[in-house]
């Protein structure tokens, strides 16, 4: 039945079901089609748009009975294909369609390049979508897939598109099985299944993808219930896993509690741990940045991950942060605070969290520096001098004020003294600190006492009324002491907070606009802290790592200090310089900490450029043991059997088949000489053991030479405009050789009947040689793999070589010091340029020897 699709008839949004593989060939597409006719058989209206059964027998048969629709033809590059008729199914609008092959991309002519767009279409229209994909294919994982299997997947769909997804079932299958289905030809056809099978479909690679596979899945399901739980305001903790979160305080009990918590984690499979930080929402949190750092380095390392939350009340936000991530234990350290400091400042934050927790269980862990915290601060921490200056203060202040008082005693009031005191206070509270102004608000109460209050000149007071203004007065007057102190701390906090933060944005910012981490980082810890050397030595031995130092350094009056800050286990940073704060020192352990992932991460690099040669040196070895088992076997082969049938006394030749017999092993020996000379060439190249002689050469003898040296001598080559060309300097048998090369790739993918055009132009002191086909073209994505040894990009003849032609060609080109390059042809077709430098005009005299081994080099 037809559904109205017209504009305001409430049509819903059809629902989404993915079959998500873990590989090629588990059955995603037999699990679709069963489950479609399942849904027929209950009355539904289903009909396949589009289907790959990629000639397997049984998923063929599984389409029995099931409405298909006719698919439409597009052409591209002189190529017919096959696509789903988007308009055909939506004129049809079933209530289900089967789309294979999510991540496909369209051949151009549709409204869209990528299938999973057509499936949002669908889907908007109100139909029910039924569709698979690989987890290969899923843009988050299509690196780590890349790594693993060694190919790159080309086709890939966001996955916000797959987790939209009303039903997503894995369909999965152990790699040895999967491998049995293959060797039974149940995945591909008989004359793919070696090579599958030693390559993509080897079981390491199977169980990583199925590992990935698993893993997505299980992070999609735990989105779910986590939406569910949001959606229907449950708090309570469902302990489907186990998680265990963490608290942070940047204290330097951090790293036992870390440690003990990933312990804990470690004893269920698929234990989660999670550390926190809840810092105060006015951003003054007293906790060691640098400290912080570190501890998050190890929560990483220990395969944990690292939060950050807001909140002045630190029980409720971590215990907020555990439920809001389902998690079912909690882990704190130990109070640091001593016995008094308990008694004085009451239950501490692990025992108000054990109280609220309910169904989360929470581990104290003790640790060595439980109970060795200090007594709370009475005032802020100032220098030495400025505390002497604010007791002094305290005193002299309010004597002072005394005398100006009494002048005024007329005029004014007791009121009016007590606050002129008042201000004294304050004032004292703003340059020494709270104790400072204890003492100043008792020395200006006995003041107020014994010359403003009757009687005058006596301490005794003689009215009730003034006694409750008296105490008042000291009330009011240390209450307001100790919030302008708190409020002057605050300050000083806050503007220490904010030039840390500079700084370290600063920092950071050096190193990601990229400056070489590890000299940006030395070289911002030096000028940050105003020291004269900073150097990065290591524990073992004392090796300079990396060092640096002022321009202008000092005459040497000093003193100068050393500061020692640890960098992981095998590093020590040293500065040279002033006494630093341990204020600064603070923020130079988050400097450290910096300092030690950059050295890391130098290390990692250098042992990656160590490996990638090996690696290098090891794809170059397989592919070219692949090409010799395969690509030299035929010429081998063809050469074999000619000689071998003029050796059998069994059979008499005629002189005719004896001239066939002999010009087939003549050729198949010229054509394995050929081979076996591009890959000796590349080999040269690759070891820079090529011996270059250069010489002018006229490029309209050399082409001559070039068509001769080829398979077949009367291949359509039509020159252009070579005898206005000047003579370019070149070895003669290697210009001769890319000639060649790049000829017989022009004559391979040519179109039928068309001439392969070589022209020349003069362009300053170069030469500009192009060799033009009219063939399908190459596309931009691959126009640098087609110079890679052992590509055939297109080919659909792998007995003409080993896929060494342009990559042998564009080396020996550069050695020549020249390049090659691609060009898209006018019209249709592929134009390889290729660039020499002319010859000298003097003519013959041979280049210098320097000049010889600068093209050689290059």
């Amino acid at each position: 039945m037809a559904r109205d699709l017209t504009p305001g008839s409430g049509i819903r949004r059809g629902r989404l079901r993915v079959y998500l593989g873990s590989a090629p060939g588990v059955g995603k597409t037999y699990r679709m089609l069963d489950e479609a006719r399942r849904r027929q058989e209950r009355g539904a209206d289903v009909v396949v748009g589009y289907i790959e059964c990629h000639g397997r027998r049984h998923t063929e048969a599984m389409l029995a009975g099931l409405e298909v629709l006719p698919r439409v033809h597009r052409s591209y590059r002189d190529a017919e294909f096959e696509e789903m008729d988007l308009d055909a199914v939506l004129a049809r609008c079933p209530s289900v369609v089967l789309v294979d092959e999510l991540a496909h991309t369209n051949i151009p002519g549709g409204r869209h390049a990528k299938r999973w767009q057509d499936v949002e279409e669908l889907l908007g229209a109100g139909i029910d979508v039924i569709t698979t994909v690989n987890v290969q294919h899923l843009e988050s994982l299509n690196d780590v897939v890349q790594k693993i299997t060694g190919i790159p997947q080309r086709e890939t769909v966001p996955d916000e598109v797959v987790r939209r997804a009303d039903q997503l079932e894995l369909v999965d299958m152990a790699p040895q099985a999967l491998r049995r289905r293959m060797a039974h030809g149940n995945v591909y056809k008989a004359e793919k299944v070696d090579a599958a099978l030693s390559n993509y479909f080897r079981v390491g690679n199977l169980t990583a993808l199925r590992e990935l596979a698993l893993l997505w899945v299980a992070g999609r399901v735990d989105e779910g219930l986590r939406d569910y739980r949001a959606s229907h305001n449950i708090d309570r903790v469902w302990e489907t896993r186990e998680r265990v979160v963490v608290a942070l305080t940047g204290g330097p009990e951090g790293e036992t509690i870390i440690r003990r918590a990933a312990r804990i984690a470690d004893r269920t499979a698929g234990g989660e741990l999670l550390a926190v930080h809840v810092s105060r929402s006015d951003g003054l949190a007293g906790a060691s940045s640098g400290a912080l750092a570190q501890q998050r380095q190890l929560v990483e390392d220990l395969g944990g991950s690292y939060h950050v939350v807001v909140g002045d009340d630190i029980p409720t936000a971590l215990l907020a942060f555990a439920r809001a991530h389902n998690a079912t234990q909690l882990v704190l350290g130990t109070s640091r605070r001593g016995r008094i400091n308990r008694f004085l400042t009451g239950p501490g934050t692990g025992q108000t969290t054990v109280d609220a927790s309910e169904d989360i269980d929470v581990h104290m862990v003790t640790h060595e520096f439980t109970g060795r915290g200090r007594l709370p601060s009475l005032g802020r921490r100032h220098s030495k001098r400025r505390t002497i200056a604010g007791f002094a203060s305290g005193l002299i202040v309010p004597v002072l004020l005394t005398p100006v008082l009494s002048q005024f005693h007329a005029q004014l009031n007791l009121t009016t003294d007590a606050l002129v005191f008042q201000l004294g206070v304050v004032s004292v509270a703003l340059l020494g600190g709270a104790v400072s102004a204890v003492v100043a608000a008792v020395v200006a109460s006995v003041l107020l006492n014994y010359f403003f209050i009757p009687p005058a000149h006596d301490l005794t007071i003689g009215e009730t009324n003034n006694i409750v203004a008296l105490l008042v007065f000291v009330t009011v007057a240390l209450a307001v002491s100790t919030v302008v102190d708190h409020a002057g701390r605050l300050t000083t906090r806050a503007a220490r907070a904010t030039a840390e933060a500079e700084t370290l944005s600063t920092l950071a910012g050096s190193v990601l606009r990229g400056a070489d981490a590890l000299p940006a980082l030395l070289e911002k810890s030096r000028t940050a802290f105003g020291m004269q050397t900073v150097a990065l030595l290591s524990r073992s031995d004392g090796e300079v790592l990396a060092h640096c130092e002022t321009e202008h350094p000092d005459d040497g009056e000093g003193p100068y200090e050393t500061t020692e800050v640890p960098v992981g286990a095998d590093a020590v940073l040293v500065l040279t310089g002033r006494r630093l704060p341990a204020a600064d020192q603070r923020v130079l352990t988050a400097f450290a900490a910096h300092v030690g992932a950059a050295l890391e991460r130098d290390r990692l690099a250098v042992v990656a450029a160590e490996v990638e040669p090996i690696k290098a040196a090891d794809r170059m070895r397989t592919a070219l043991l692949a090409a010799v088992s395969h690509d030299l076997r035929t010429p081998l082969a063809a050469a074999r059997a000619s000689v071998g049938s003029l050796r059998s006394p069994d059979v008499e030749f005629s002189p005719e088949d004896q001239a066939e017999l002999l010009a087939t092993a003549d050729e198949s020996l010229v054509k394995l000489t050929r081979l076996v000379d591009n890959l000796l060439d590349m080999s040269r190249l690759q070891a820079g053991a090529l011996t270059l002689h250069l010489a002018p050469i006229s490029l309209e003898e050399m082409l001559v030479h070039a068509v001769d040296s080829l398979s077949d001598p009367q291949a359509p080559v039509q020159p252009l405009d070579l005898d206005t060309a000047p003579p370019v300097l070149a070895d003669p048998p290697l210009l001769e050789r890319v000639l060649a090369n790049l000829i017989a790739n022009a004559l391979r993918h040519n179109a039928p009947g068309a001439p392969v055009l070589v022209t020349a132009s003069h362009h300053a002191d170069q030469v500009e040689i192009r060799v033009i086909d009219r063939g399908p073209g190459i596309a931009p994505e691959d126009r640098d793999r087609v110079f890679l040894p052992f590509q055939r990009l297109g080919d659909t003849d792998n007995t003409t070589g080993v896929g060494l032609g342009l990559a042998l060609s564009r080396g020996l080109a550069e050695a020549m010091g020249g390049s090659l390059d691609v060009e898209d042809t006018p019209g249709g077709g592929t134009t390889m340029l290729l660039v020499l430098p002319t010859a000298p005009s003097t003519g013959h005299e041979e280049p210098d020897t320097l000049e010889l081994e600068r093209n050689a080099d290059r």
